[in-house]
């Protein structure tokens, strides 16, 4: 197996008296999705939220390319991407002006060449020109995405990149996604409560419950564990078990 791109030990988040993510630890490895699975509440936004360096953690580490986050973290973070249904993007901004803001932030080269690429990838000409904030739940997903991928990143992490969108165009976004991922070497972390597109996108998978990885391993390891018939009634399962003090 290739080596790990992204380390996590230990990783503790307190808020107050309550404990979000309770002494975690798992790899990502060059190449990988790993997909991150869990209940609302499990704690699943708090690690990635960790892992983007957007809250500090209580106690535990980060290594991303060998190198501490605490302390490179701008380094860090030239090489990583996330995208989630739960962000937003200027308003007043048309779609290709969203994505030339990021272009620029991030400083790339070849800028329209990049647009003009992602948005035929994603299948949004018929939207470049439309504002921001004139579009469906299903478009705005598309354009997060779109968003992370313009910057070419190493590792990505991907919260809920299809919710909104029809059937259609997931499946063609998860068939870009795994070639993107094959071609470019990328390693990324997934959610998803589309169990079958855990199951269809994951090369392995760990589940959070509770602040704690109570299972971890590809899904047919996972639902052979268990010794339920698939990965949903898995997670009903372990989402279903009281938390134990």
């Amino acid at each position: 197996m290739s080596k790990p791109i992204v380390e996590v030990r230990n990783l503790t988040k307190q808020f107050g008296d309550f404990t979000a993510v309770d002494n975690i630890s798992f790899d990502i490895h060059e190449g990988e999705i790993l997909g991150l699975l869990g209940p609302n509440g499990a704690g699943k936004t708090t690690t990635i939220h960790m892992l983007l360096g957007l809250i500090t953690p209580t106690a535990g580490t980060i290594h991303m390319f060998g190198l501490d986050l605490a302390q490179h973290r701008e380094r860090i973070l030239q090489q990583v991407n996330f995208s989630s249904t739960y962000i937003s993007m200027p308003y007043s901004l048309t779609v290709e002006e969203n994505l030339k803001v990021i272009a620029r932030l991030y400083s790339l080269q070849n800028i329209q060449q990049r647009i003009d690429d992602i948005i035929e990838n994603l299948e949004m000409g018929d939207i470049q020109h439309k504002l921001t904030r004139k579009l469906s739940s299903g478009q705005m997903s598309r354009l997060t995405l779109a968003k992370a991928l313009m910057t070419e990143p190493k590792v990505l992490f991907l919260d809920e990149p299809t919710a909104s969108l029809d059937p259609d165009i997931v499946n063609k976004i998860k068939a870009f996604l795994k070639e993107y991922q094959r071609n470019a070497g990328l390693s990324i972390l997934y959610t998803s409560h589309n169990m079958r597109e855990m199951e269809e996108m994951s090369n392995r998978i760990i589940f959070l419950q509770h602040g704690h990885i109570v299972a971890e391993g590809t899904s047919n390891e996972i639902v052979q564990r268990y010794g339920q018939r698939d990965l949903e009634e898995v997670f009903l399962k372990l989402a279903r078990e009281p938390k134990t003090q």
